[in-house]
């Protein structure tokens, strides 16, 4: 394994351990999705950091706010993994009052907030949040039984282009249309499409990222590592961005994989091959990014969005895997 991606999965495994370490009750599913954030920025993990902005959003917020929800660790790891905290929530706090005078609040609404905080200046604020929202509703007229509360983390990613509601999602329609040729899921296909359009900085097509996407779940396929079609689809549209070669992609998935089978948690009653194989996805997906923070501070919207693709697969994962874990927890 080349040492850039083995430190990275060395990094992988210590970040998941802390995050364990700091905040024992939690889901097994969000210690390595939160671990994440921090393997794309190449940090290690301050267990008391990670304490101290618990207790920030409980100084800021009461016990029945949707910043305390079942996504709060995600929270928890957006705010440690940035400079100044405090001011992030802020903004994030501000950002959210806008968007809840546009859409119902639920636990997804306040991740869209530091989504935004991150992306967008304050004076784009109003704009972005009522964007949101009529990409939200175009979103729900093409499928009214699939768009839900959660699609508005990927309609605020998705505002923030300088493409009109209307192209955005006529972009994610074709993409949606095309990618449901192979994948049954229509939930994880509509957020595959959603990372996919985020990623136009390619050079690549919509029908070339699609077809892209398809290659690389035959190619890990026909190597014996079926790629999950379910909610670890998002990672598999960034994968098939990176700037090397499917074989070389597959090659370091498989290789990252194999790794992750001897660490501890991944054996038998641990997490699953699909599970295994989106976590190495996200790990060679940190390899080739780079510097994340240093390109998303120097660069303009609408660039570097390979980097903002990464960062809204993972928020999407988060979403999901801490909703599986919480129906899980009532049965």
């Amino acid at each position: 394994m080349e040492n850039t991606l083995k430190e990275k999965c060395d990094l992988f495994i210590a970040n998941r351990d802390a995050f364990k370490s700091a905040f024992p009750m939690e889901s097994s599913y969000l210690y390595p999705v939160c671990a994440s954030y921090f393997v794309d920025l190449g940090k290690v993990v301050d267990v008391q950091h990670l304490k101290n902005c618990r207790q920030l959003i409980k100084s800021r917020v009461n016990l029945f706010s949707s910043f305390r929800s079942s996504a709060e660790l995600s929270i928890v790891a957006m705010l440690a993994s940035h400079d100044e905290p405090e001011k992030y929530l802020d903004d994030a706090m501000e950002i959210y009052k806008s968007l809840k005078e546009h859409f119902f609040g639920s636990e997804y609404l306040p991740v869209a907030a530091m989504i935004l905080a991150q992306g967008i200046s304050r004076e784009r604020y109003a704009e972005v949040c009522e964007k949101s929202r009529r990409i939200y509703d175009l979103m729900k007229k093409n499928h009214p039984f699939l768009t839900s509360s959660e699609d508005c983390v990927f309609c605020a990613m998705l505002a923030m282009s300088e493409k009109s509601a209307e192209q955005i999602v006529n972009e994610t329609e074709v993409c949606y249309e095309k990618l449901r040729e192979r994948f049954s899921d229509r939930n994880a296909t509509q957020s595959l499409s959603h990372v996919i359009v985020l990623s136009d900085d390619s050079g690549l097509s919509i029908g070339d990222r699609c077809r892209d996407t398809i290659r690389l779940f035959d190619a890990l396929k026909e190597q014996k590592n079926k790629y999950g079609t379910g909610y670890e689809l998002a990672t598999l549209g960034v994968l098939a961005t990176l700037p090397c070669s499917i074989e070389e992609t597959v090659q370091e998935v498989i290789e990252v994989s194999n790794f992750l089978k001897t660490q501890k948690g991944y054996g038998f009653m641990g997490f699953d091959r699909a599970q295994r194989l989106m976590h190495a996805g996200m790990i060679v997906t940190s390899a080739h990014l780079g510097d994340a923070q240093t390109a998303m501070q120097g660069a303009a919207i609408g660039s570097t969005l390979s980097v903002i693709a990464a960062q809204q697969a993972a928020i999407c994962v988060i979403l999901v895997a801490t909703t599986t874990a919480t129906v899980s927890s009532t049965h």
